[in-house]
């Protein structure tokens, strides 16, 4: 039987990757207010960089795997890894979601939210609620003693007790001095399975959703994930500390 091995952060590593998050925040928070009609992504990229470099951190994206760019925006149908561009331009109506990974002092944090582009659907505005709602139930399940299945399940009764469906085919990830560390964090699952959480983990969890069928494919640039049926897709993340008491957030920003 594989036993997973799932490192426990020492008091000096989770200082620093609560450093690292507070900068994923700050960006995050700078760039929702940037989110407007007519701005397109490559835009909201540079800006990226240039804080994240005014902040005496780097992009953990970029270069990541061969990722050219340092964020990534996925618009509508797009489910994660879209390359941000000249030429893709926001409308009125559309949805963003961005994912944002930063490295400081060795460590890294990692954030993820989904946006309204002016005014959108009653349909996009459901299924932005639901997937942020199914975060904070996952996370509300990340406590010492429990075992990850317990959020993995919270997050897909979430989902689907609203008619929405969670994607299988990525998963959230331990994090610490690598972007991706173990466990592998599925948004489905059964209670009461999988490692027992323990105080020192740090997790980045973080629920996809689609609005309708769960299934992805992806496009010949080789990242951008979409909806195989077309339909709107929705991201958030969250960097947490599992402790012997309630979660702590580390990626915590104003939102909306």
């Amino acid at each position: 039987m594989l036993i997973m091995a799932i490192p426990i952060k020492t008091r000096e590593e989770i200082r620093i990757i609560r450093e690292a998050c507070k900068r994923a925040s700050q960006i995050m928070e700078a760039l929702q207010e940037k989110i407007t009609p007519g701005i397109d992504t490559y835009t909201l990229d540079e800006f990226a960089e240039k804080m994240i470099s005014k902040l005496k951190a780097q992009p953990a994206f970029k270069g990541y795997r061969g990722y050219p760019k340092t964020i990534c925006t996925s618009i509508n149908q797009e489910v994660v890894h879209g390359i941000p561009s000249k030429g893709r331009i926001l409308k009125e109506g559309d949805i963003l979601s961005i994912d944002l990974g930063v490295k400081f002092r060795g460590y890294y944090g990692d954030i993820a939210a989904t946006f309204a582009v002016g005014k959108i659907s009653q349909e996009a505005k459901k299924l932005i609620s639901t997937t942020r709602e199914a975060l904070y139930a996952g996370i509300s399940q990340a406590y010492a003693g429990n075992n990850l299945g317990d959020i993995s399940y919270a997050i897909m009764s979430c989902v689907e007790e609203r008619g929405l469906s969670v994607v299988r085919r990525f998963v959230g990830h331990g994090i610490g001095r690598q972007l991706h560390e173990e466990p592998e964090i599925p948004n489905f699952g059964f209670p009461g399975q999988g490692p027992e959480l323990k105080a020192g983990m740090v997790l980045a969890i973080e629920p996809m959703v689609n609005a309708g069928d769960y299934e992805v494919e992806i496009l010949p640039d080789g990242w951008t994930a979409v909806t195989k049926d077309g339909k709107l897709s929705a991201h958030f993340e969250h960097t947490i500390l599992i402790t012997n008491k309630d979660p702590e957030i580390l990626t915590e920003f104003n939102y909306g």
